[in-house]
């Protein structure tokens, strides 16, 4: 028997006995199909989840910038945590994106290009703390890949970093910025990781390990820890806490800081400091509210930052290394309760994960979804995959995830939907899909099979199925699910459609209510309510699925800056209905501008006659593209 084959049967012999654990484990509901509920189909479920949103965050992913849009240091912590993922499920489909940076953004940048300040080289620049997420994301992938040049850029950007590390103020500490205006807890938090990972990978390094054994200690005395063990954002002029607010980050950066060193050192009062750090953490009157890790600009009276929609992620990546290295029920237990809150309460159907992991949203102050939220998210779903990698995983997609029906006045409207399952392991799949409809709806087919073939867990396989929804004439106005189970030998997943039916348009850009209309993003951005806008070569499209026995329609956007708008009605050929023809980057040409889609209303297909209508950038090269506020119509049948 020869080396492959011999291979095969040790991989087959291993499926078996996992099939037969399963089947063991796995209570047998009233039909005769298995529900996994034992900690290794857990596991299989928390890796499907994991893949589904890390699939979601690299949709946003740039891979002519290489980067993710308008952010720079958060593009990197969003690369670590797709590395965190592949680490922790065994996938290695996006290692050629992590290449993909660092080939092209390892050069030297003007300011405005890939980040507000210029780019020195080597993902170097003014800001100090954003050189060292860079730092850190090149040691996960050189853990992931074994290739030196990774390794050797972390060592790159350690160097230029510690050249900001300065006695003669505070004692000691890296400086935040190059100007050397302000010593904090993020930058130190982030050095002391870095220099012991460094050390951790190093062969015989005894230079790294000095450098944080130094960084630890000063940080442990000074002063940025508060009485209640919360780490304060950083020091003031005359080296006292500055009392400013407890970031999740700097928290978590804390413990992860402390982790690392441990590892390095065995020094138990360091872990002991650990756990005093992630005790407070999740004490009273700290970062949970109700069970779930929250930031103060979580509440719903307020919308964080861009920066501040990651700091939760930052945080579960290092209490994931503390319940690796601890297993302390009570951590655990606290990782489990995130990861669940996010995906029961803190998604939506196209498995996009929002800023609160709670779900809790406000009129004025929405639960926000974006790359960045997505990202932080993620991280705690990848927290809850086992260390060790289940033998098999199951998931399910529906796309679209948010489809729109506008009903005529009679008859029904069709919308195709394409289900679609991916899995892991090492042996075949037959899952059978059941698709529930709201009643009074049909949909076919109502169950199907779909056939697996999977090779191992580094690149899942995947395979679709067409189903047709009909929506009756009679309809109600709202969110109606579609919902698809499906199963396999001791694997379970549950996907949706969330179809909104509506005989009106009328949405705030920037909400909930506007992404089911959002059939494209591109690379646009929102900052908010009644703020969506597209900058450069990119752009975002509307569609719009009018009744099918429309005869006219006006379509009004409140909009400015620097815009084109054009409408088509197969998404392929466009006429340019408006256009900006000044440079305003001021916002002083903001109005509502009417568009007669009536000329582009085509024969009508399963019930709807659709329209797009897509705003781009007049200007390309300055960087004030169309931004939308609103968006409503006037539709004659």
């Amino acid at each position: 028997m020869n080396l492959e084959a011999l291979r095969i049967r040790v991989r087959t012999l291993l499926a078996t006995a996992s099939l037969m654990l399963v089947a063991a484990t796995c209570p047998v509901m009233a039909n005769g199909q298995t529900y996994p509920d034992s900690p290794w189909a857990d596991g299989s479920t928390a890796v499907a989840r994991a893949r589904v949103a890390a699939d979601v965050l690299m949709a946003s992913y740039d891979p002519n910038k290489a980067w993710f849009p308008s952010s720079w240091w958060n593009s990197a912590v969003a690369l670590q945590t797709i590395g965190d993922y592949m680490q922790r499920t065994g996938d290695r489909r996006y290692l050629a994106q992590l290449d993909n940076t660092f080939e092209k953004d390892k050069g030297v940048f003007p300011g405005g290009v890939l980040s507000g300040d210029p780019l020195l080289g080597n993902f170097t620049s003014r800001a100090i703390d954003d050189s060292e997420w860079w730092g850190l994301a090149w040691v996960q992938a050189y853990d992931l890949t074994r290739n030196p040049k990774y390794l050797d850029m972390a060592v790159t950007i350690a160097n230029y970093v510690d050249g900001y590390w300065d006695t003669s103020t505070c004692g000691g500490g890296v400086w935040w910025n190059a100007e050397r205006t302000y010593k904090n807890a993020v930058t130190n938090g982030l050095w002391i990781r870095l220099t012991a990972e460094l050390h951790n990978r190093i062969p015989g390094d005894t230079v790294w390990l000095s450098r944080a054994r130094t960084a630890w200690a000063w940080f442990q005395g000074s002063g940025m820890i508060n009485a209640n063990g919360l780490v304060n954002d950083g020091l003031t002029d005359a080296c006292t806490n500055n009392s400013q607010n407890v970031w999740s980050y700097n928290q978590g950066l804390a413990i992860g800081a402390g982790l690392e060193l441990w590892r390095a050192t065995k020094d138990s009062s360091i872990l002991a400091s650990v756990q005093r750090l992630a005790d407070a953490a999740i004490g009273p009157n700290a970062l949970v509210t109700n069970g779930v890790l929250t930031e103060t600009c979580d509440v719903t009276t307020q919308t964080c930052d861009d920066n501040a929609k990651q700091f939760k992620g930052i945080f579960m990546r290092y209490w994931t290394d503390l319940v690796d290295t601890t297993h302390d029920p009570r951590y655990v237990a606290f990782l489990a309760q995130q990861a669940e809150s996010i995906w029961n309460n803190d998604r939506d159907a196209a498995g996009r994960l929002g800023t609160r992991w709670s779900g809790a949203t406000s009129n004025d102050h929405p639960n926000v979804f974006d790359w960045r939220t997505q990202a932080s998210a993620l991280s705690a779903l990848i927290g809850n995959v086992p260390i060790v990698t289940p033998q098999a995983s199951l998931a399910a997609t529906m796309s679209p995830a948010q489809p729109v029906i506008m009903p005529a006045a009679s008859g029904s409207t069709t919308i195709a939907i394409d289900l679609g399952a991916s899995a892991t392991g090492f042996f075949p799949l037959q899952a059978l899909a059941s698709i529930d409809a709201p009643v009074g709806w049909s949909v076919s087919p109502r169950a199907t099979m779909l056939r697996l073939q999977p090779h191992g867990n580094a690149l899942p396989v995947s395979a679709t199925t067409p189903l047709n929804v009909s929506v009756p004439s009679s309809a109600t106005d709202g969110h109606h699910m579609v919902t698809a189970n499906v199963t396999a030998t001791g694997l379970y997943f549950t996907t949706q459609a969330d179809v909104l039916v509506a005989h009106t348009i009328n949405f705030d850009t920037g909400t909930v209510d506007e992404n089911p209309w959002l059939f494209d993003p591109d690379g646009s951005q929102s900052n908010g309510v009644q703020n969506r806008f597209a900058d450069g070569n990119a752009h975002f499209t509307y569609r719009f699925p009018l009744p099918a026995d429309t005869s006219s329609a006006q379509l009004t956007l409140t909009i400015d800056a620097e815009f084109v708008v054009q409408v088509s009605n197969d998404n392929a050929h466009w006429t340019t209905v408006l256009q900006e023809t000044r440079r305003i980057t001021d916002g002083s040409n903001k109005a509502d501008r009417t568009i007669d889609l009536t000329p582009f209303l085509g024969t009508a297909v399963n019930g709807a006659k659709p329209v797009y209508v897509k705003v781009s950038d007049a200007f390309p090269d300055d960087g004030w593209g169309g931004r939308v506020y609103h968006v409503t119509a006037n539709i004659v049948e």
